[in-house]
C-alpha cells in the first residue's frame, strides 16, 4: 500500500494516516481510565474519584455518581478512538500499522496514569491510590512507575523500533539500570523500620497558623523545618496521626527523607 492510497491525512510515519495514530492514543488512554476505575474504585475499593475530599466522603451516593461520570468520560474517549480507527481502516493492512496502533495504545495507557498521578494525586489531591494506608506516597509512586512510566517507555520503544525488529536493540545493561532506578524511586518512599519521623510538605498558600494546627491535630513533635517553612520533619512515635496534616494544608506526607531533597524547589 502506498502513501497515496491512504488519503490526505498522512502523519509522516510510513504514510500512515493521523487518524490511525490518534486512534491508538485514544484507545490506550480510555483503557487506562477503565483499568483504574474498575480495579481501584470497584474491585479493590482503594479509593473513589473524590475520596480525598472530606465533604464527598460523607455521601457514598456522590462518590458513586462521580465514579460513574468518570467512566462515562472514558467511554467517550474510547468511542472516539474506535471512530478514528474505523476512519483509518483502509490503512490498517499496511506494513507496521498494527504495531504502531499497539505502541500508541501503550503510550496512551501510560499517559493516563501519569496524568492521573500528577493532577489528581499531587496537584488537586482529590484522591490517592490507597486512602487507607499511612504511606500514601509509596503507592502513588509505585502505580506511577509500573502503570505509567513502564507502558509509556514500552510504547515509545515499539514506535522507535517498528521496522520488524530491525532497529538497534537497547543494551541490556543500561536498560536494566534504568528500570532499577525507576523501581528504586518508589521503594525509596517506604518507611524505615520502627522510624516515627515523617516529612511533611505544605502546599502553596499554607499559613504558619495552619501548619501549627496540623501539628497539634497530629499529636506529633516538630523536629526540623526548612528555611522556607514548607517542609517539616515531625516525630509521631508517640502514637500521633500524621495524616491529620492533610486537613491543614499538607501536600505530601512521607516516611522517607525524599521530600527534603527532591522537593527542595518549594523554597522558591
Amino acid at each position: 500500500m502506498t502513501a497515496a492510497s491512504v488519503g490526505p491525512e498522512e502523519a509522516g510515519r510510513g504514510g500512515l494516516p493521523a487518524t490511525l495514530i490518534w486512534a491508538g492514543y485514544a484507545l490506550g488512554f480510555g483503557l487506562g481510565g477503565f483499568f483504574d476505575g474498575i480495579l481501584l474504585h470497584q474491585i479493590l475499593q482503594w479509593h473513589h474519584l473524590l475520596s480525598g475530599l472530606e465533604e464527598a466522603r460523607q455521601d457514598i451516593r456522590l462518590l458513586i455518581l462521580t465514579d460513574g461520570l468518570f467512566h462515562a468520560l472514558m467511554y467517550a474517549i474510547a468511542a472516539a478512538g474506535f471512530w478514528l480507527l474505523w476512519r483509518s481502516r483502509a490503512a490498517f493492512a499496511a506494513s507496521g500499522a498494527d504495531r504502531l496502533l499497539f505502541a500508541n495504545a501503550m503510550i496512551g495507557f501510560g499517559a493516563w496514569h501519569i496524568l492521573d498521578s500528577v493532577l489528581s494525586h499531587w496537584i488537586l489531591g482529590i484522591h490517592r491510590i490507597r486512602m487507607d494506608v499511612e504511606n500514601q506516597l509509596f503507592w502513588d509512586l509505585l502505580w506511577f512507575v509500573v502503570f505509567g512510566l513502564v507502558p509509556l517507555a514500552l510504547g515509545a520503544y515499539l514506535r522507535r523500533n517498528g521496522n520488524g525488529g530491525g532497529g538497534r536493540r537497547v543494551p541490556k545493561g543500561p536498560a536494566g539500570l534504568a528500570l532499577a532506578v525507576l523501581i528504586a524511586g518508589a521503594l525509596a518512599a517506604l518507611p524505615a523500620p520502627d522510624d516515627g519521623t515523617v516529612m511533611v510538605v505544605f502546599g502553596p498558600g499554607t499559613t504558619p497558623a495552619q501548619a501549627i494546627e496540623g501539628l497539634e491535630a497530629s499529636g506529633g513533635r516538630l523536629l526540623w523545618s526548612h528555611a522556607s517553612e514548607t517542609v517539616w520533619a515531625v516525630d509521631i512515635s508517640g502514637g500521633g496521626d500524621a495524616n491529620r496534616f492533610y486537613d491543614h494544608g499538607a501536600l505530601l506526607i512521607s516516611n522517607s527523607i525524599l521530600p527534603a531533597g527532591c522537593l527542595d524547589w518549594t523554597q522558591l
